[in-house]
């Protein structure tokens, strides 16, 4: 028989061993359920960073997400007391309670609404070209553009006899040309609603002239090319902002615009007569040279609106073009005769729309269609009538697609390649650009 000291020794012994193994297993749940939590504290900073992502997004902006670990758990040894552990519980609620901005968060209030009032550089890039930014004060922008253009028309000198038979002279006129436009412009943002902008080209043009039946041949074909290069229109233009984008809706811009006669007028420029028949009519004659402008004052008023949303940014612009009369001392291309007269083109309407697609905080892509519809254009002889140009109207539709990247904090590189869609339309037309903020 035990004697009372030993038999309680012997309960202390096992009191304890069962504490200590009641205390590991608590132990245990505790690392689980601290590994439970960091995994959600890691999910929650995962949805936040989301959450603010989206924001951004919707209010134009792209902030840098920067990559965060889960938080670090220390863990314990079975010997050490469950107030330690439960200390150490507690330092990931107060991390996760108190975020730093460095990890991607706003510190404040005042951090996130700069955040969301801040447009990313690949939005602020597809606002300028399609319609104005007003928070650069200036922008120098050096463009090169190429047009191609091939318009081939088939004439048919006589009368059809028996419903089949052709009797006559026919001719194919085929008109090919290359037009190479250097466009520098400057982009001075007045005030956060105010832009003014200046635009000067220089075009290179040639044309190629081909004509079937010559001679009265229907094999034969006369071919004969003309260039010209110079100064083309200057326009000046204003871009005012009249609303915000805002919610549902866009930023909207009114743009107005004037066009000056710098470049040389297509009237009075001589042709070359390279075929005449015996009864002194002209077959085949070219212009000496090629313009470079349309010779008349001209005005534009128009709207533009930029939508961003998640992932891509909606534009669109619509908008006319007025021109006004003008007397010429010369409309006819024979270099024998003056015949003075007044000019007036035909009123002309454009719109369009588009998206891009911001892929990150430097890099674009887009895509858009647009449309011009001009009237016809009229000419009167002094001591004449109006009389309409046949063939001077045009709807002229192009569908481009574009990228723009910005090379550096102050330089970015925008490229347009434009299809036409119409014969009107240039066959096509590529454009690069390379706007830099001072």
């Amino acid at each position: 028989m035990l004697c009372p000291l030993t038999a309680l020794a012997q309960d202390a012994t096992q009191i304890t061993d069962d504490d200590r193994a009641r205390m590991q297993q608590l132990l245990q749940d505790l690392q689980t359920l601290k590994q439970d939590y960091a995994q959600e504290v890691r999910r929650l900073r995962e949805l936040d960073m989301q959450i603010q992502a989206l924001q951004a997004r919707v209010a134009g902006v792209a902030p840098p997400i920067v990559q965060r670990d889960a938080p670090q758990v220390a863990t314990q040894t079975p010997v050490q007391a469950p107030a330690a552990a439960a200390t150490q519980a507690a330092a990931p609620v107060a991390d996760a309670a108190a975020p730093r901005a460095a990890d991607g968060y706003a510190g404040t209030a005042e951090d996130a609404q700069r955040a969301q009032e801040a447009d990313s550089r690949s939005v602020a890039d597809v606002k300028q070209q399609s319609t104005a930014l007003f928070n650069r004060r200036l922008t120098l922008e050096n463009g090169i553009s190429y047009n191609r253009y091939d318009r081939k028309q088939v004439t048919l000198n006589g009368f059809l006899a028996l419903d089949a038979i052709f009797l006559g002279n026919i001719a194919i006129e085929n008109v090919e040309s290359d037009t190479l436009n250097y466009n520098f412009a400057a982009r001075w943002g007045v005030s956060p609603r105010l832009s003014l902008n200046l635009d000067v080209p220089y075009i290179a043009r040639k044309t190629v002239y081909q004509k079937g039946g010559a001679g009265g041949a229907a094999a034969a074909i006369a071919q004969e090319e003309t260039d010209g290069a110079g100064l083309g229109d200057i326009s000046a233009s204003a871009n005012w902002k009249l609303f915000g984008e805002r919610g549902p809706w866009p930023e909207t811009v009114l743009n107005v615009g004037v066009t000056a006669p710098t470049g040389r007028e297509p009237y009075g420029i001589p042709w070359r007569v390279l075929e005449r028949d015996e009864d002194e009519f002209i077959r085949f004659a070219v212009p000496e040279e090629q313009p470079t402008g349309n010779g008349l004052w001209s005005a534009t008023v128009g709207l533009s609106a930029v939508k961003t949303t998640d992932p891509a940014i909606l534009f669109g612009n619509i908008g006319y073009v007025r021109s006004f009369a003008r007397d010429f001392d010369d409309l006819d291309n024979n270099p024998s005769t003056t015949n003075p007269g007044r000019v007036r083109l035909g009123d002309a309407y454009y719109f369009g729309a588009g998206l891009a697609f911001a892929f990150n905080e430097r890099t674009s892509l887009s895509i858009s269609f647009s449309d011009r519809l001009n009237a016809r254009a009229r000419t009167r002889y002094d001591g004449g009538d109006w009389t309409k140009l046949i063939g001077s109207d045009a709807n002229a539709a192009t569908m481009s697609f574009g990228v723009t990247h910005a090379m550096t904090p102050s330089a970015t590189f925008v490229g347009v390649l434009g299809i036409g869609l119409t014969p009107d339309a240039p066959d096509f037309n590529l454009t690069v650009k390379v706007p830099y903020a001072l």
